[in-house]
């Protein structure tokens, strides 16, 4: 069970060298409190859901994906920016790694979906999708194309309010996440990243509808979110992804 002391605002240990960076930008936070046991049968092996003062969270979150670029060189302008948005769960391993768990990844473009797919094992799906920004209100939609199920879709807009302040307890449970965790062919893997300490606003939301978790396998998670934040984003750097054996002899040298 998460500690509210524990959790930190910046990532508590190096990723390692660059593998590759990306901005994430405008992004909505949409989340429901959840019993564990809910979500405990989607997590990869060797992870168990991460809880907050007893409950775990679903996270529906979109956003803009901003020019990723690979082992230092800088970012893609078209290929590396795409709308996207993602439902995700929150997990913790044996070694105490907090991170998240990604059930589906909406993204506009399909050549970065094809190949996240095949090198990352990432379960991106190909989908039309649009952020539109007036003034402080923010919308997203997206309706997915490929693989099905085809309508599967979401339509979220919000109003961002006032600052959130630093040290907010869900605030830091939800976005202080260093890595993410996922299968891999030789064992559980987790992929661990670096970034700056988020800046949160409190938002409300305008509008929400949407099928992506039941697509996700989360038919149960309905009704208005228990919590509703908005950021204007972070530059990212991701280290290798590491299988969960050689990283236990590290981390515990």
């Amino acid at each position: 069970m998460a500690d509210p002391e524990e959790l930190t605002p910046t990532a508590p240990r190096p990723a390692g060298r660059t593998v590759f960076t990306q901005s994430w930008r405008d992004l909505a936070f949409l989340h429901w409190a959840v019993d564990p046991a809910l979500v405990a049968p989607l997590l990869p092996a060797g992870t168990t859901p991460d809880l907050l003062d007893g409950v775990t969270y679903v996270g529906l979150i979109p956003f803009r994906m901003h020019r990723i670029g690979f082992l230092g060189a800088p970012g893609l302008p078209y290929l590396g920016s795409f709308p996207e948005t993602n439902v995700r769960l929150y997990s913790v391993d044996a070694l105490g790694r907090r991170g998240v768990v990604f059930r589906s990844l909406e993204a506009s473009r399909l050549l970065p979906v094809l190949a996240a797919r095949w090198v990352a094992r990432l379960p991106y799906t190909w989908a039309g999708m649009d952020v539109t920004r007036d003034g402080d209100q923010v919308s997203y939609t997206s309706a997915r194309r490929w693989p099905g199920p085809r309508g599967a879709h979401s339509r979220v807009r919000v109003q961002v309010g006032e600052r959130l302040p630093g040290g907010d307890p869900l605030g830091t449970f939800l976005t202080a996440r260093w890595g993410l965790h996922r299968p891999g062919r030789r064992g559980p893997v987790y992929w661990p990243n670096e970034h700056d300490e988020w800046p949160l606003h409190r938002a409300e939301l305008l509008e929400l509808d949407e099928s992506l978790l039941a697509a996700a396998g989360l038919p149960g998670v309905t009704g208005a979110p228990d919590s509703v934040l908005f950021s204007a984003g972070v530059a990212v750097r991701f280290g290798p992804p590491v299988t969960w054996p050689a990283a236990r002899g590290r981390l515990r040298s």
